[in-house]
């Protein structure tokens, strides 16, 4: 596969074909990593995609493929790094020491714009893992397939089941039916 002109900018340093890459997936990486449990609440998603960029920088050059492609890489980059994250935690257990107070000052959220969003990250919540993810990236995020499963290191078939079984269970769900009727604005017609 060869690379497409974005890529190769990229890969000659040229921050403007940087800047455009950021542009495309960093909203949806930070939003992506806000639905995957860390453990380590010192590890923000912001710090694992900023690492994850980090990474894509420095081995840019091994990368071969489209701006698309890219997206899938990095993602996969940053499923990486959120699970070391995760294997570190788990063996310190470590926590933010208490009493400490940041002062820092509210930034906005990149992410895509969501109604309603403490409702479906519970909607989510009841879905097991695999299946939340598969239906995080493809019908959350708007990623396609092939990409998705490559972000969460399975084949497309195993992403297309579990994606369907998600979306299944999401739509016999009776809770998610009374939830919805209490909320009028969301789905208008469903």
């Amino acid at each position: 596969m060869t690379d497409d002109a974005l890529v190769s900018a990229a890969k000659r340093g040229e921050q403007e074909a940087w800047r455009a890459l950021y542009v495309e997936h960093a909203g949806r990486l930070v939003a992506w990593l806000r639905t995957r449990p860390t453990g380590d609440s010192a590890a923000a998603p912001e710090d694992v995609a900023a690492e994850a960029w980090f990474v894509a920088a420095s081995k840019v050059a091994e990368f071969e493929g489209t701006s698309s492609d890219f997206g899938g890489w990095i993602f996969g980059i940053a499923r990486r790094i959120s699970a070391t994250s995760r294997r570190t935690w788990q063996r310190r257990n470590t926590r933010p020491t208490e009493g400490e107070e940041l002062a820092l000052e509210p930034v906005p959220d990149h992410g895509p714009d969501v109604a309603h969003q403490e409702w479906l990250r519970a909607v989510l919540a009841g879905l097991p893992p695999r299946e939340r993810a598969a239906v995080g990236l493809v019908d959350g995020l708007g990623m396609d397939p092939r990409t998705a499963a490559e972000v969460l290191g399975i084949s497309a078939v195993a992403l297309r089941v579990a994606r369907h079984r998600g979306l299944r269970r999401l739509a016999g769900g009776s809770s998610v039916r009374a939830s919805l009727e209490a909320i009028p604005d969301v789905a208008p017609g469903i």
